[in-house]
């Protein structure tokens, strides 16, 4: 979805908060650790989170020193996520998209696929969003001062600032953010770490397109870009330790399987790997399926908090097992003053989470009394077609003690589908019951991703599944499956004209 906010995640994407002690939740005033009336704050990092909070803090009167140690700025989205991961994947939907048209009248013919070009109309559109929404913006205010080093606490006040000629000097600040992001996470195989393999972040830029790709992973960004690089001409076949989208409602990954199949991609579920080996343009993998063999292997099955070189036992700070920052819902760590945010934290791994705990994060440092709410929280997956969700799976709301009542609605039942001639998915709503209020929605399907927020806000508004029901949505749209969907708690659509209300 690639993350550094996911990821590793194309769909800067992917979630994986952890739960922390319940003292860090406790009310702590804002303010304490200040040692001046401007505050002097620190950020650690240039993503997402970063920027979001030196933006709020210099607009609420702060002095921001952000340091960042790599050769580019703006983090994991811009340059090696969201943003190329996405041209990619809507290159790869027009060339399919020309192979395999859903209607009749339209012949279809391969696409010529020069690689070089996408590369380059890739980067460049990169460069552009990094150059303005980042590089931009620092020039512009005054307030913010960029310094390009390796930071490291020397105490919960004091940094070490290292620069790439290896000079060293110490900045002092009154509070701190730490949004130095994450990076793909390589598991222990044996022969795997000596092998070229690619991550999300490189394939994005790899100059040839691989004959035949070896996927390691199943989740958000292993799909994406599995389906993106079929899709570009490679032959693909997915290693997947359990199911497809596994922390998902099971319908989706299921769902799913089908159809990459009918692209042409090998899915191998419930597969071990215990070995990987290369030579020169091959490589062999050892699994419970028997050896699989490829050009090019990727391994996308997670990412790891880059967090070790921070120093945070001298400031103090608290990690949990995974080395990811423990906050609470006000972004502040078991230090007082010093907070984090984005995908080095135990926070949900997805940029808008990333932004948003940066802007909130900026205000409590600055006075303020700001929660994170992930109470409703969307996530996409930005396969074709697409998968989204939010709110509570019927297991998990069962889990919690909770009467649910559950719809699913095959897209063959959306007229809009019906007139794409594009009948794959289904949307699947969870309400609890006798109240009938929405607690959750998992989509598969082409626009799922756009379908999803609407969702998102009947859920935010409490809203009962007959109240949405009872909406006025346009026609012919995909979102319309919402209503039909709501309407299938109490009625038999099929029994209903196109546009019943």
């Amino acid at each position: 979805m690639i993350s550094n906010s996911a990821s590793e995640t194309p769909g800067c994407d992917q979630c994986e908060g952890s739960s922390i002690d319940a003292h860090l939740s406790s009310p702590r005033p804002p303010d304490e650790g200040s040692r001046s009336s401007t505050p002097h704050i620190a950020i650690i990092g240039s993503g997402s989170a970063a920027f979001a909070c030196a933006i709020r803090a210099a607009e609420r009167g702060a002095r921001v020193t952000m340091i960042e140690g790599h050769t580019v700025i703006g983090g994991t989205c811009v340059n090696i996520g969201c943003v190329p991961s996405k041209i990619l994947i809507r290159a790869a939907q027009e060339a399919h998209t020309q192979a395999a048209p859903h209607f009749e009248g339209i012949r279809p013919h391969a696409a010529t696929i020069d690689r070089e070009a996408l590369i380059a109309q890739q980067q460049a559109r990169v460069t552009e969003l990094r150059q303005a929404k980042y590089l931009d913006i620092v020039a512009k205010n005054p307030a913010i001062t960029l310094r390009r080093a390796h930071a490291r606490f020397v105490d919960d006040h004091t940094l070490n600032l290292t620069d790439a000629a290896g000079r060293e000097e110490r900045l002092e600040a009154d509070r701190f953010l730490i949004a130095v992001g994450a990076s793909p996470s390589i598991p222990d195989v044996p022969g795997l770490r000596e092998t070229p393999f690619l991550t999300s972040s490189t394939a994005l830029t790899a100059s040839e397109t691989p004959r035949h790709l070896l996927v390691l992973g199943a989740s958000a960004v292993a799909l994406e870009l599995a389906q993106a690089f079929r899709r570009l001409g490679s032959e693909v076949t997915i290693v997947a330790r359990g199911a497809l989208l596994s922390r998902e409602d099971p319908d989706l990954g299921l769902g799913l399987q089908p159809i990459f199949e009918e692209e042409g991609i090998r899915v191998l579920t419930d597969t071990a790997l215990t070995n990987v080996h290369h030579e020169p343009g091959a490589f062999t993998l050892t699994t419970s399926h028997g050896p699989l063999t490829g050009d090019q292997l990727l391994v996308a099955t997670g990412v790891r908090p880059n967090t070790d070189t921070l120093g945070l036992a001298l400031a103090g700070v608290r990690r949990d097992a995974q080395g990811a920052i423990m906050v609470d819902d006000h972004l502040r760590t078991n230090v007082p003053h010093v907070y984090a945010g984005g995908d080095c934290s135990t926070l949900p791994r997805f940029v808008y989470v990333a932004a948003a705990a940066g802007t909130r994060a900026a205000m409590n440092m600055t006075g303020a009394d700001t929660r994170l709410d992930l109470e409703v929280l969307p996530a996409v997956v930005f396969t074709d077609p697409q998968v989204a969700s939010v709110g509570l799976t019927a297991a998990m709301a069962q889990a919690q003690g909770l009467t649910v009542d559950v719809r699913a609605l095959p897209l063959e039942n959306v007229p809009r589908a019906l007139a794409n001639f594009d009948t794959r998915g289904f949307i699947k709503l969870v309400a609890e019951r006798p109240s009938g209020r929405l607690l959750g929605a998992q989509i598969l399907a082409p626009e799922a991703g756009e379908i999803i927020q609407s969702a998102a806000i009947a859920m935010s508004r409490q809203m009962t599944v007959e109240e949405l029901a009872d909406q006025i949505f346009p026609y012919l749209t995909m979102v319309e499956g919402l209503k039909l969907c709501a309407q299938t708690f109490t009625k038999d659509i099929k029994q209903l004209s196109c546009c019943a209300g």
